[in-house]
């Protein structure tokens, strides 16, 4: 009886969790307003996740993300709500337009949020960033997911910076400016 108190317990709490990530989390109306033929599949491990998608329209380009953070579950979800946030702070609030700077400019925040020297830490996330100028031209940036795209049925894909978007043992080197225009 009282392991079954305790689980429920867990159990409401990680579902109001949920419901607090979900609330942060770009909800599927603000994608298929700004990306009309798209989608989002998000099917989480756990209750709660450190995977996360993120979208915000900035100075007539829009911002998508698609971010899979260090750790599952609890960690997970504290760590995608970080990213989520940095993201924001580096587009919304210090105006940082291209997508290599902007993971850049995250990665310092992450290693300043989490105080890692690198002896004790190494978290942070994985990314895909693009900026789309609604005429035409992509900019993205990857840390250690690739981008693919489907061009006349064949699927292209870009390889990313084998760095994640956080503390990396070495030096740490800017990511990858990529453009591409769509057809």
């Amino acid at each position: 009886m009282l392991v079954d108190e305790k689980n429920r317990k867990i159990v409401d709490s990680l579902e109001f969790a949920e419901k607090i990530q979900r609330a942060v989390l770009p909800s599927k109306k603000a994608f298929e307003k700004q990306l009309p033929n798209s989608f989002v599949l998000f099917q989480s491990k756990d209750i709660v996740s450190g995977d996360f998608h993120w979208i915000q329209e900035y100075n007539n380009s829009l911002y998508f993300a698609a971010c899979d953070c260090t750790g599952h579950g609890v960690p997970g979800a504290f760590m995608s709500m970080i990213g989520a946030a940095l993201l924001d702070e580096a587009v919304m609030e210090k105006g940082i337009e291209k997508p290599n700077e902007i993971l850049y400019e995250v990665r310092k925040g992450f290693i300043n949020a989490l105080k890692q020297t690198g002896e004790t830490q190494k978290d942070g996330m994985d990314a895909v960033l693009c900026s789309w100028n609604k005429n035409g031209k992509l900019d993205y940036a990857l840390a250690y997911n690739p981008l693919l795209l489907i061009r006349k049925g064949e699927i292209l894909e870009t390889k990313a910076d084998k760095q994640p978007v956080g503390f990396h043992t070495g030096a740490q080197k800017p990511f990858t400016h990529h453009e591409v225009k769509l057809e």
